[in-house]
């Protein structure tokens, strides 16, 4: 199991895929983290919105010249840097009959973006996210959920997240887990053979 943003998907830039959305949109960050994000981000994660339906009355506050269609699209190509590394070193575990799955908090469009437009779907067995479960990390409901989903028991499960609070709690519930820094191969953090 893997996690996307800050291990699959890396961004250059410290400050993320929103780093130039003033200059190249007409919007700050600032503002779309204020108007948009904090008050309409846990509904669209868990599923409980959609995406267009918060962002479009948002945006219409935040500059109407601007569409859903032109920031979502800014949003989403702005924020697909693939580690390439660790896509191989993935590849090579699936090419020996390992089952390697997704286990991200996206909503509806990204996670579609993720497993269509950036053709995920080839490279993965399995996409687990958020919006689609009802329910995020760190909480235990979304590792037993994609239990539930895989067929798979916790000791059968190995996670890499880049949040500890996601990896602590992998562990609570029986999960082999480890921290990814970008700065360990796959294989070292691996679990030993009994």
């Amino acid at each position: 199991m893997v996690d996307v943003d800050g291990v699959l998907i890396v961004h250059p830039d410290q400050r993320g895929w929103s780093a130039n959305l003033e200059r190249d949109v007409g919007i700050a960050a600032s503002t779309l983290q204020t108007d948009f994000f904090a008050p309409h981000w846990d509904d669209i994660i868990h599923g409980r919105a959609s995406l267009r339906e918060r962002l479009g009355p948002a945006l219409q506050k935040m500059n109407p010249d601007v569409t859903c269609d032109e920031l979502i699209d800014y949003w989403f190509s702005h924020d697909a840097h693939l580690n390439y590394a660790l896509l191989a070193e993935l590849a090579s575990f699936r090419g020996s009959g390992a089952k390697v799955h997704l286990a991200t908090v996206q909503e509806h469009e990204r996670a579609d973006y993720l497993w269509e437009e950036l053709g995920l779907r080839s490279q993965f067995d399995g996409l687990h996210y958020a919006a689609a479960l009802g329910c995020s990390k760190p909480d235990a409901s979304f590792y037993r959920a994609i239990e539930r989903r895989t067929g798979f028991k916790p000791q059968e499960l190995f996670f890499i997240d880049d949040k500890i609070a996601n990896v602590e709690s992998a562990r609570a519930c029986g999960w082999n887990a480890a921290l990814w820094t970008g700065k360990a191969s796959l294989r070292s953090l691996l679990p030993a053979e009994p």
